[in-house]
């Protein structure tokens, strides 16, 4: 049986990790690098890293960024935010980055998928999905780009199918409406888009206590688990998470 992976997120503006709800009321929560650094030596099993303000602002600095970290930490990591071309994408892995996450861009663009499955390989596309339940159809989530604060008309598990026959080779899927909130996963979107897709899929978006991990790794069928408040604020660390779920009949690997 396939491990589950444990991965902390660092969503960074201005070269600072922050965190909010639902991406707003943002607070710091430390340095990137030194922060990724922890979390390799803790026994994390990969890390994401979020430029939360790239759409609208330099590569330059995450560039910077990507090449600090990948010099402190020994673990995989994926860098998204703002991401739009395959050059781009090129730019960051020659940079350090294990693979790259790529949304609005993917949206806007679906060949994006497709050209940078082709050129670097399936195994480096993360296709980021920021999925908001429907108003008027309880289970039905629509795609939302730009942070979350555009929704489109995409169905969120009709597109993870299509980025998979496009060669994503994995799904980023964040909860808008959990997203910050501490509350627990949305655990019927992550089996949706689980059940959906043979790529993995990792859930991402409220993270609140152990028992919220295990459920979306046992009933949301994921692949990992995404989180951030709880690691970055001390509420829990990797051990205490790899333990917990351990004992519960989760395959994991050992710190």
């Amino acid at each position: 049986m396939l491990t589950k992976r444990i991965i902390p997120c660092l969503d960074v503006k201005d070269n600072r990790v922050v965190k909010g709800v639902n991406f707003l009321n943002l607070r710091d929560a430390g340095d990137p690098v030194e922060l990724g650094a922890r979390y390799s030596e803790q026994g994390a099993d990969e890390l994401v890293f979020l430029d939360i303000t790239a759409t609208i602002r330099s590569k330059k600095t995450i560039v910077e960024m990507v090449e600090r970290v990948a010099e402190r930490i020994f673990i995989p990591f994926t860098v998204g935010g703002g991401i739009s071309t395959a050059d781009q994408i090129g730019l960051l892995l020659r940079s350090g980055a294990d693979k790259c996450s790529i949304n609005t861009a993917a949206v806007q663009n679906p060949d994006l998928i497709r050209e940078s499955a082709e050129r670097f390989g399936s195994q480096c596309v993360v296709l980021a999905i920021d999925a908001r339940r429907k108003k008027d159809q309880a289970h039905k989530w629509v795609v939302t780009v730009k942070a979350g604060s555009e929704p489109t008309e995409l169905d969120a598990v009709q597109w993870a199918q299509r980025a998979q026959e496009l060669g994503a080779g994995e799904i980023l899927l964040t909860s808008m409406d959990a997203d910050g909130t501490q509350a627990g996963y949305d655990i019927e979107l992550t089996r949706a888009v689980a059940e959906a897709v043979d790529i993995p899929v990792i859930a991402s978006g409220g993270a609140g206590t152990l028992q919220s991990l295990l459920d979306v790794l046992q009933h949301g069928q994921a692949d990992a688990v995404l989180a951030a408040s709880i690691f970055h604020y001390g509420t829990y660390s990797i051990a205490q998470t790899k333990e917990f779920l351990a004992r519960h009949g989760v395959p994991v690997r050992p710190v």
